[in-house]
């Protein structure tokens, strides 16, 4: 029996689409007007090989989320660069050694995507999370104009896309 075809499914329809330069990301002691640019989370399954006589079949293994990154503005005053090293320092003291609880250093990071009015169409939370590896980037006597920025590195246990 044929299937009717919608046209509502191969004609066009009106949409509006997400822009990547909406959005806010809320860390807790990071100011959010100073980020920059972000990844949206990342997530992948690892797969299991069934032998079978002369063939393979493919089942699901275990799964995971990659680490994200985020570059920030460095401003003179609030220091980006110092609210890296705060977070940083909650997880390794450099000066002392010691490393903290991973309840001082791991934070739930709210990433908002924006409509075109500033109404939030879509939000990621990053469970656990924690600055891996911070960039500071370098200085050069050549450059005029470059905004100093920071790139960090975030892993976290998983993500929730509440919308």
């Amino acid at each position: 029996m044929a299937q009717l075809i919608d046209s509502n499914e191969i004609m066009f329809t009106a949409f509006e689409p997400r822009l990547k330069n909406r959005f806010i990301m809320y860390i807790a002691g990071i100011p959010s007007f100073i980020i920059k640019k972000v990844d949206r989370p990342k997530f992948e399954s690892a797969e299991v090989v069934l032998p079978h006589i002369n063939v393979e079949r493919y089942t699901k293994g275990k799964s995971k989320w990659n680490e994200i990154t985020a570059e920030l503005y460095d401003p003179i005053v609030p220091s980006g660069a110092q609210a890296v090293m705060e977070w940083v320092r909650a997880g390794h003291e450099s000066v002392t050694g010691r490393d903290g609880y991973a309840d001082f250093y791991q934070k739930d990071i709210t990433i908002d995507e924006l409509g075109p009015v500033g109404d939030i169409v879509g939000e990621w939370i990053l469970k656990a999370a924690w600055c891996k590896s911070a960039d500071f980037q370098d200085l050069d006597w050549a450059s005029e104009s470059d905004a100093l920025t920071c790139n960090i590195t975030i892993r976290y246990n998983y993500a929730i896309l509440n919308f």
